[in-house]
């Protein structure tokens, strides 16, 4: 029997099984092909290599500490102007309440993104890391985009590595990966003209990883941008991989479209989503993780994705913030799953589930925090 009924992903499955970098019209390929079973297997196979039946989660929690917005991403239904009646500042006593909640729920992480607010002083964000960690010291701050960086860097006058290194200096642990949305133009302009480019999206990532810290990386598909986008926004991550290392996992992001200024386009569709998780495993060959983000995935397309090359389901979250209510496909806006929920959603599926911190460490659940 052979492996597949498309000579391409033969000749590909061909590539991988050498180690041979795939190029940019393999990726073309892989997206075109209607072999989706062997699709799976061929990234199936890679991520067995790298992980065996290894599956990451983690306990986690959201803190999205405002929703005001100087930018109007087509894609985005969290964002509020100043004067809008629902639009929020949290205090960083409410932050550190939202913590303690965290906390005692056994989360090991605190992912802290929000809005580009005009109205915050710089010295909020150091205060609000430093008196997270004098209360939690042991609680990791995953904190802050590129986009965020970049917007601090000009609306404050200070250079990026000045940036970076008082909010190290103020507990900032690591950064996620968001902020990258598509790198190509010009779709990235049609949809967050006000966000930096691809360019300086990347240079910010490299600064961050030389400062010794790790991000995380992510691509927001299923929107207006075109499978040569999806191609691109790949090999531009690999680049960057290649020169500064400090990427951990690629998540990606599958458009979800009510509340946005592009509600009436579909959004992808499960197809649609297994095959970008795989085609990410097969691009990205310089990444060890490829996360199938169950919020935005729905958990049955995330648990099935564990077979296409994901080796990473995200967090339990234990109670998402305002922005993850806001793109969630679960019923009713569900962002929350108890440990015991995700341990079971990856035995099922038939691998190994280990709880991780941040950093891909193990974790040994009977430590206190």
């Amino acid at each position: 029997m052979q492996f597949s009924f498309d000579p391409k992903l033969r000749d590909i499955a061909d590539k991988v099984e050498d180690r041979e970098r795939l190029t940019f019209d393999d990726g073309l390929s892989l997206f075109a092909t209607d072999d989706l079973n062997a699709l799976g297997k061929l990234a199936d196979t890679v991520r067995r290599q790298k992980h065996g039946l290894t599956t990451y989660y983690n306990v986690n929690r959201h803190f999205n500490h405002t929703n005001i917005c100087v930018a109007d991403c087509k894609f985005c239904g969290f964002y509020r102007r100043a004067r809008q009646e629902d639009a929020y500042t949290h205090s960083i006593d409410e932050g550190i309440e939202i913590a303690r909640e965290a906390v005692a729920e056994g989360a090991t992480e605190l992912h802290i993104v929000g809005g580009l607010n005009s109205k915050l002083p710089f010295s909020y964000y150091t205060d609000l890391f430093s008196s997270l960690k004098k209360e939690f010291p042991r609680l990791h701050l995953k904190a802050l985009t590129m986009v965020e960086l970049d917007f601090f860097a000009r609306f404050y006058k200070m250079s990026d590595e000045d940036v970076i290194d008082q909010l190290h200096a103020a507990g900032m642990d690591s950064c996620p990966g968001g902020g990258a949305e598509i790198f190509a133009e010009p779709t990235r302009s049609r949809i967050c003209d006000h966000k930096c480019d691809a360019a300086r999206w990347l240079e910010l990532a490299g600064k961050v990883h030389a400062a010794g810290l790790k991000t995380n990386a992510t691509m927001l598909y299923g929107h207006i941008e075109t499978i040569e986008d999806r191609v691109d926004h790949f090999v531009q991550l690999r680049e960057q991989q290649d020169k500064s290392g400090g990427f951990q996992c690629f998540i990606p992001l599958a458009f979800y479209p009510p509340g946005s200024a592009l509600s009436t386009l579909p959004g992808p569709d499960a197809i649609d989503n297994l095959k970008t998780i795989a085609v990410s495993r097969l691009m990205l060959d310089n990444f060890d993780h490829i996360k199938a983000y169950w919020v935005m995935l729905g958990k049955a397309t995330a648990q099935t994705a564990l077979h296409f090359g994901a080796n990473d389901l995200d967090g339990t979250i234990t109670d998402g913030g305002e922005l993850t209510h806001s793109y969630s496909v679960e019923s009713g806006g569900e962002v929350k799953m108890t440990k015991k929920e995700i341990i079971e959603m990856i035995q099922r599926a038939g691998f190994e589930a280990v709880e991780r911190d941040t950093v891909y460490n193990r974790v040994d659940s009977t430590l206190a925090m």
